[in-house]
């Protein structure tokens, strides 16, 4: 009978088992999920462009909350620190800060004047300038019907007083619309004195902004998750 299977080669060694990685549980070899280790691995294009859209939302929020900071600002003033400017056509813009609310009385002319429309509203809207100024228009809301040429513009005023340039997202294009209809450049650093617009009225704005922003900061802080290296 052949004795090789009780006496094996003493030149030969079994070959050695191998060890399992650092950290690792040996007695756990067998508990690995079939299903987690069938799972395809993570796409880092889907991830990628997760995050440019999250980027592209923060971004774009952050720009219409920056463009409402004036409305914003001037919602968070008081009607009760309303100043009297007195006749328009002696306004003198030294030491008058603007975005604020303010009251007037004045006559406005009639050959510049612009009427214009807002979606979602039946009233129309005009602006026109000072009688006698170039650099000092009105806005008036003209109730619906009743505008057509024998409208009368009201002599009396009150609402918020800003400079064209930061008039904010309502008055957006209107002021080069204003320069086209009526064949004459509004003057750089022109005044316009929006009438029925107080601070409680512009809360919206101030709602808004706050939205957007709080769109922006959520939108980094998941970016911030999503590159977060997994530990």
């Amino acid at each position: 009978m052949s004795t090789d299977l009780l006496h094996p080669d003493p030149l030969s060694k079994p070959s050695p088992r191998p060890r399992p990685p650092f950290g690792a549980d040996p007695a756990g070899e067998d508990d690995v999920d079939p299903e987690l280790v069938a799972l395809p691995p993570p796409a880092r294009g889907q991830r990628q462009a997760t995050v440019a859209l999250l980027m592209l939302v923060a971004l774009t929020a952050s720009a219409m909350a920056y463009s409402m900071r004036g409305e914003a600002a001037y919602a968070l003033t008081s009607s009760a620190a309303e100043r009297d400017l007195g006749d328009l056509y002696a306004f003198d813009a030294a030491g008058v800060a603007p975005n604020r609310h303010v009251r007037a009385h004045g006559t406005l002319g009639g050959v510049l004047a612009v009427r214009f429309e807002r979606p979602f509203e039946s009233d129309t809207y005009r602006v026109s300038p000072v009688m006698g100024r170039r650099d000092l228009w009105v806005e008036v809301r003209v109730p619906s019907g009743e505008e057509g040429g024998r409208y009368v513009p009201p002599t009396s005023f009150s609402g918020r007083l800003v400079r064209w340039s930061a008039s904010g997202v309502r008055h957006r294009g209107l002021e080069s619309a204003v320069d086209e209809l009526t064949g004459e450049a509004i003057p750089a650093n022109a005044w316009l004195l929006v009438d029925g617009e107080s601070p409680g009225s512009a809360r919206w704005a101030l709602a808004l902004a706050v939205i957007f922003a709080g769109f922006a900061v959520w939108s980094l802080m998941t970016i911030a998750r999503l590159l977060r290296r997994v530990t």
